[in-house]
């Protein structure tokens, strides 16, 4: 245990004689954990403390911008319109593909699944 580990661990101790953890919400029930094995360890404190700003990292606010288009664009009659914001989808599409490692597309499941899925099932 190293010098600073030691000063917490006393202080955490001296508290806990002093009974300034008895009346803490949810005492004596589990800890209610997150899964953060994805987020790179250097990263966690920064997300967490985001998460609970709620605010969303870059590329999560992108995305979701980018289902909220597909969903407009889905739903648009006017033809005009909709190759405007098309276009728009595009852009942002492109965006977000040069954030991530592999390209947003392919990433996207819940695009391309039940077309290859459909496609397997009408050659059978």
């Amino acid at each position: 245990m190293n010098f600073f580990e030691r000063i917490a661990e006393n202080r955490i101790l001296e508290a806990m004689d002093a009974g300034l953890f008895d009346d803490l919400e949810g005492r004596g029930q589990p800890l209610k954990l997150e899964d953060e094995s994805h987020i790179p360890p250097e990263l966690r404190m920064a997300y967490r403390i985001l998460k609970n700003a709620g605010c969303l990292p870059p590329e999560l606010e992108l995305r979701k911008e980018v289902v909220t288009l597909q969903d407009l664009v889905a739903n648009m009659e006017d033809e005009a319109e909709k190759l405007r914001q098309m276009r728009r989808l595009n852009f942002l599409v492109m965006r977000l593909s040069m954030m991530r490692p592999v390209s947003a597309q392919i990433m996207e499941n819940d695009l391309y699944a039940p077309k290859i899925l459909e496609r397997l099932a009408s050659k059978k």
